[in-house]
């Protein structure tokens, strides 16, 4: 079988049901699901020029930035901001 990176990437083959599917499954909006996305695939994904750790170090916190953006707007600041 030949890894299809568009319809079934690698790094979400381990889950019985696809981030994608649960996200749109329970209507979740955009900052949640990047959340979801990121922290499922953190470990699983190796980004070009870094190790596995490095990588999942990276998702771990692109996890966050999203959780910080929706703090931040939830505050009233602009969703950069901090």
């Amino acid at each position: 079988m030949t890894n299809d990176i568009v319809k079934k990437p690698a790094h979400y083959s381990e889950f019985a049901i696809q981030p994608i599917t649960f996200i749109l499954a329970n209507g979740f909006g955009f900052w949640r699901g990047n959340v979801i996305k990121y922290a499922c695939r953190a470990g699983s994904k190796v980004y070009d020029g870094q190790t596995q750790v490095e990588s999942e170090i990276t998702d771990l916190k692109k996890a966050m930035r999203y959780c910080e953006m929706r703090i931040n707007q939830l505050e009233g600041r602009g969703i950069t901001d901090g």
